[in-house]
């Protein structure tokens, strides 16, 4: 793993040892960023499930104004920790050692721009954030949501049908890159 572009470009992270994280594909963060590309520049951008921080560090290298990382994993968070020395983004980053709904719910008091929602695939973590960021109001008209994962048609589903989010979030795209989707949302 290592930073594509921006101020840190080429920095190899370190990554997590084990099977309690799984990181993001270099093709699918590269696909990511070339996406997302033109909306990153002194943008407010939260990584959720920051794993290794590898997307949360990309995007403040290439220029985000602050990048906020949240993990619950004691491991993860160490890991992050030497990622942002490496890459010298102290400045840019805030990172959290927190639950996610504890970070959405209780840290942030801010319009988020990009907001990046990679959570375990086999957990409903995704909707859940949607829901507090929402219902927070944490997303102006221009925030994009983009969730990775490899169950696209329930995620689907289910934004289409939650109560607390049907009619006023949408998706405006999907990209599937091997097994990971990439899911992209706006306010309605």
């Amino acid at each position: 793993m290592r930073i594509i572009s921006g101020t840190a470009k080429g920095t190899k992270l370190y990554s997590l040892e084990g099977k309690t994280t799984r990181p993001t594909l270099d093709r699918v963060k590269e696909a990511l960023f070339n996406i997302i590309q033109n909306e990153i520049k002194g943008s407010i951008f939260l990584d959720l499930f920051s794993g290794s921080g590898a997307i949360g560090l990309e995007a403040a290298s290439r220029g985000a104004k602050k990048v906020i990382l949240c993990d619950a994993n004691k491991n993860a968070v160490n890991i992050i920790k030497k990622n942002i020395e490496k890459t010298h983004q102290e400045k840019s980053t805030i990172l959290y050692q927190k639950d996610f709904k504890e970070v959405l719910e209780t840290k942030i008091n801010e319009k988020l721009d990009l907001i990046y929602i990679d959570p375990p695939y086999q957990s409903n973590y995704a909707i859940k954030a949607i829901e507090i960021l929402v219902t927070k109001e944490l997303l102006n008209q221009n925030s994009q949501v983009i969730i990775e994962t490899d169950r696209r048609e329930e995620i689907e589903e289910e934004i289409k049908k939650n109560e607390k989010i049907k009619g006023k979030i949408d998706i405006i795209d999907t990209r599937k890159y091997g097994r990971a989707t990439l899911i992209f949302l706006k306010l309605v």
